[in-house]
């Protein structure tokens, strides 16, 4: 991996099979109608968004196909993430769940497939399904999300290849520093989900100070920080503006900035605990406080 050339260049990370991936991507998570699909992903792709992620459980396949198609843009020049959802998992639905996410999405191949949570009932199938579909040329890279160090271990007992991209939960208020240590010792590329922590670190004063001095938006420096971390990300936003913000990061922090971020963690989830959903084979209500 070459950590140098992403946080500089922003743009693509060699993952560990030799495929290329644009560094800074575009969440689809929530965009639930045509409309706000085609208006976001045009303003996503005319500032310079190449990778979109969506998923199974997302319910919005069929909109960014239809949009990405409406849009025109050569496939060769895009990436295109799902996710086999809870529901999709063990080796024969997750191979049919996956040649119906390439029919709505209206492509021959996806870029990247992740199991979206780890599930005890079927951890290592569905994972040989992957692997599958990579073989069968219908996926190009193959990855996990939400996984911890405890699954990955599990995974590798028994996986023909290891995951190239891990997507988790990551911000400064859950940084998950010896998880993206492990990811980077074993040649997988972390990406994260909710790199703003849902909103939740927007308002911290010395997030707040320290982007004043940059000049920039709390949100920028955050996906900075991310980005000199060696973390890919994938910002969503349904605002133009914003949009076209969260790519802009031609800015650098200096070690004492990053290193004042870093110890920010309060191992704060906005989202569910993976060893759990792994347990119950399924997600679970998150209480509201």
């Amino acid at each position: 991996m070459e950590d140098e050339d992403m946080t500089t260049k922003l743009d693509t990370v060699k993952l560990a099979d030799g495929n290329e991936m644009p560094t800074v991507g575009f969440g689809t998570y929530l965009i639930d109608t045509q409309e706000l699909m085609d208006s976001t992903i045009k303003t996503a792709y005319e500032t310079g968004y190449r990778l979109f992620d969506t998923a199974q459980l997302y319910r919005n396949e069929d909109l960014l196909g239809d949009t990405l198609a409406k849009q025109s843009i050569p496939r060769d020049q895009i990436f295109i993430t799902s996710k086999v959802a809870e529901i999709s998992q063990g080796f024969d639905n997750a191979i049919a769940s996956i040649d119906d996410s390439l029919k709505r999405l209206k492509t021959s191949y996806l870029d990247l497939v992740m199991v979206h949570w780890p599930v005890h009932d079927h951890f290592f199938e569905t994972w040989k399904a992957l692997e599958q579909l990579k073989k069968d040329g219908k996926v190009k890279s193959i990855g996990v999300a939400n996984f911890e160090l405890s699954h990955l271990e599990l995974l590798k007992t028994q996986a023909e290849e290891m995951p190239v991209v891990n997507q988790i939960e990551c911000h400064p208020y859950l940084s998950q520093k010896p998880l993206i240590e492990f990811d980077k010792e074993n040649d997988i590329v972390t990406q994260a989900w909710s790199p703003l922590g849902r909103g939740v670190v927007l308002d911290d004063p010395m997030l707040k100070k320290m982007a004043a001095h940059h000049n920039v938006s709390v949100a920028q420096l955050v996906l900075r920080w991310h980005t000199t971390n060696g973390v890919t990300i994938i910002p969503k936003s349904k605002t133009p503006e914003r949009i076209q913000e969260n790519i802009q990061l031609d800015f650098d922090l200096t070690e004492d900035e990053i290193d004042m971020i870093n110890i920010m963690n309060r191992n704060q989830r906005t989202g569910r605990e993976p060893e759990l959903v792994y347990e119950l084979g399924k997600q679970y209500k998150l209480r509201k406080d």
